[in-house]
């Protein structure tokens, strides 16, 4: 787009034949719609369902069901107790009588959960998570609630039991050398060691900041072991890193940032702990080298099981007979896109196999079935994320087919008896309801959390393409838009980030396709070379071409859609992403700058010098660019989006969060200064409140609405007053 066409793109014809009827919710009739599209309100408030849990014998289930106030935009979250033996039966609600999170069945079908809550005493006003444990009922009432872990001063943040129920493991944040929960979680500060408010950090201690939080020096993640008894837990308990840190480990267990429950596991026998750790030091912001560990419960140093592999090895499970040790575990050191191979180590012996290392998918999700015969694990397939079904003796692999059409993205995989699973199931047109299937065949719905919530709102339709992208390979896309819309229709290029991900079929409570084709655009994504679920080839075809392979993929994906929908107005398109995509809109800005009539950049790299100084886990561009930049300078130039900076002139709408540090928010900054410069028209909005993601209900709407502005001031005009049109 040339710059006297730039201006004129504000006042652009306009066919959606659309009025707003309310600003707040970009409400407006839209030809051949008769049904209310959703709105950016409708995502947000639309209840949000969490993964299961289940009785060890299959009879019950419980879940959560997060509501957020049409009004005030309050998020509360409610249980569901669910009979698995009664099909059709109505969930019931659970109240523990106070705010709790973190459930899990025991053994002796007790529930336990944690909260910081004390109900019926005053107290002294300190507050802390304790661990609890309730007795329910079928009706979903509690007939017994006791404390089973109550340590002042201790929050803890997760908890996982024993087989037998005999023990716990719990884990809090907290000095390495504490050798005990009761000890003080934060070293507190002393006048006598200065003044100052000030954070000092040695250059050899690791990470500095992490995510969106800054490090609090010689604090980790940390997990201690204990005896039940009588519904109680005995003693100090005992430290899975080791009491001693000159022989133990050092590091957070669960992982930093989004490690959680699956990084520890009992051994069937209850007599010891698995647990994923990566050491601390100098080299933790480059090494992906996350290992296994195994205590023996002793407070002695942890055996490490997985030394060999410099790479990821993740995920723990043991096999319900405790011969076996199934983990995931990745090939390349410093590649954390890498290929998760299941593994399985034999606990007596120590021999160790690469189970699915001819199978070309990337694994996730980790469990055994419940009588140990086979592993069950998930991974991205063509825009789908079904379940897959691993022989533990042979290796073989097989897709299990649970849903009538399209999989979709299937998470929350919980194996029961009698060879039944329970699962969530998403995708674009509707978010998470709880499913189960007998003998993995095609499941059955067991909850309506939002299902009749979406069919009551105009109904989007989504339709999978595939065109010859680069070098002539197979490349995948969708096209989302509005059924019953008639064209012409504005066109929005979605673009993932990652770089290695995927704009799969599955629902996302922030980068949604289905809401904004309800404001009557057709959304179009394209898994271009370096996304995930057509193998690892495909995968690492982006490594050193950040902005090759991939804008040749968008160029042509669009094209092909076009064809594809000739509804699709391609003369008025904007390009949007984040992270990567918000990269690629960047690059895009200075490579293809006469395409689209704007765009929208949120969290994107701008000038790659100065994201390399400025992110924290440093592992990621050295892979990705092949080594530091003063190592591999001229390849992190030739991508660099600020090198083609004078080529920009297309309006751009710039967001970034304050907290984020994966790509500091300088770098919206740098291009949002560069937009002025130019005169190009833009916006800037920064969540000082908000990290790599914005989370918040509030945030998020206004997100939403700026973005809809945004969009609509560049490919919508209203229509002309009659008296003019005459």
């Amino acid at each position: 787009m040339n710059k006297s066409t730039l201006l004129g793109a504000a006042i652009a014809a306009f066919s959606l034949a659309s009025t707003p009827l309310a600003a707040d919710d970009h409400t407006r009739s839209i030809e051949g719609v008769e049904t209310t599209p959703m709105t950016a309100s409708d995502l947000i408030t639309t209840p949000r369902l969490g993964g299961p849990i289940a009785t060890a014998d299959g009879h019950y289930a419980v879940y959560r069901v997060t509501e957020t106030d049409s009004e005030s935009y309050e998020r509360t979250p409610g249980y569901f107790l669910l009979d698995l033996r009664q099909p059709g039966s109505d969930p019931v609600s659970l109240d523990l009588g106070m705010a709790a999170h973190g459930l899990a069945f025991g053994p002796n079908e007790f529930l336990y959960f944690l909260s910081s809550e004390m109900p019926g005493e005053e107290g002294d006003g300190e507050t802390y998570t304790r661990l609890w444990r309730a007795e329910i009922e079928a009706d979903g009432s509690v007939s017994s609630r006791s404390v089973v872990a109550d340590i002042p001063g201790a929050s803890i943040d997760g908890f996982k039991l024993s087989p037998a129920g005999d023990g716990v493991a719990m884990w809090a944040t907290l000095p390495r050398e504490c050798t005990s929960l009761s000890c003080a979680s934060v070293k507190e500060s002393d006048e006598t060691e200065g003044v100052g408010s000030g954070r000092l950090y040695e250059g050899d201690a690791g990470f500095f900041r992490h995510w969106d939080q800054w490090i609090e020096p010689g604090v980790y993640n940390r997990v201690f072991a204990f005896e039940i008894t009588d519904g109680k837990i005995v003693g100090e308990g005992v430290p899975v890193d080791g009491v001693d840190p000159d022989s133990g480990v050092t590091g957070n267990t669960p992982t930093m940032p989004f490690g959680g429950g699956e990084d520890i596991a009992w051994a069937a026998d209850g007599k010891g702990i698995y647990f994923v750790a990566r050491e601390t030091g100098r080299e933790e912001p480059t090494s992906t080298d996350l290992d296994i560990y195994f205590s023996d419960l002793s407070g002695g140093a942890p055996l490490e099981l997985t030394a060999d592999n410099k790479a990821v090895d993740t995920t723990p499970a043991p096999s319900p007979d405790g011969r076996y040790l199934a983990y995931l575990a990745m090939e390349r050191p410093g590649y954390e896109s890498d290929r998760m191979v299941v593994h399985l180590r034999n606990i007596e012996t120590g021999e160790t196999r690469a189970l699915t290392q001819d199978f070309d998918r990337s694994f996730g999700g980790l469990s055994w079935t419940a009588d140990g015969s086979a592993i069950l694990a998930t991974a991205a397939d063509v825009l789908d994320t079904p379940v897959f079904r691993i022989d533990p003796q042979s290796g073989t692999v097989g897709k299990l087919d649970l849903m009538a059409g399209h999989e979709a993205h299937i998470g929350n995989v919980t194996p029961l008896t009698g060879d039944r699973l329970l699962f969530t199931r998403d995708s674009i047109g509707a978010p998470s309801e709880l499913y189960l299937s007998d003998g993995y065949r095609q499941a059955r719905p067991l909850t309506d959390v939002a299902t009749t919530r979406m069919g009551q709102m105009a109904s989007t339709v989504t339709t999978r393409f595939s065109f010859a992208g680069a070098g002539g390979e197979t490349v995948w896309g969708q096209i989302t838009r509005l059924e019953d819309q008639e064209g012409p229709i504005p066109a929005i290029l979605y673009i993932h980030g990652g770089p290695q991900g995927s704009f799969r079929d599955g629902w996302s409570s922030r980068w949604n396709p289905r809401v904004v084709a309800s404001q009557g655009y057709a959304v179009i994504s394209v898994d271009f070379h370096g996304s995930a679920g057509y193998g690892q080839e495909f995968m690492d075809a982006i490594n050193q071409d950040w902005g090759g392979k991939p804008l040749q993929d968008l160029q042509l994906g669009l094209d092909a859609a076009l064809k594809l929908d000739s509804q699709i107005d391609g003369t008025r398109a904007c390009a949007m992403g984040a992270s990567y995509g918000g990269y690629m809109v960047n690059w895009i800005a200075g490579r293809w700058p006469d395409r689209f009539n704007c765009l929208v950049q949120h969290d994107g790299l701008f000038d790659m010098r100065s994201f390399y100084y400025s992110t924290e886990e440093l592992w990621f561009p050295r892979w990705d660019f092949g080594g530091s930049y003063s190592e591999a300078r001229d390849t992190y130039e030739r991508w660099n989006p600020v090198n083609h900076v004078d080529n920009w002139q297309t309006p751009m709408l710039v967001i970034a969060g304050e907290k984020d540090f994966r790509v500091p928010y300088t770098q919206g900054l740098q291009s949002f200064t560069a937009l002025q410069e130019r005169g190009i028209p833009s916006q800037l909005l920064v969540f000082p409140d908000e990290n790599h993601w914005v989370l918040g209900a509030e945030n998020s709407l206004q997100w939403h609405n700026t973005v809809f502005d945004w969009l609509d001031r560049w490919l919508v005009q209203e229509p002309a007053p009659e008296s003019a049109a005459e």
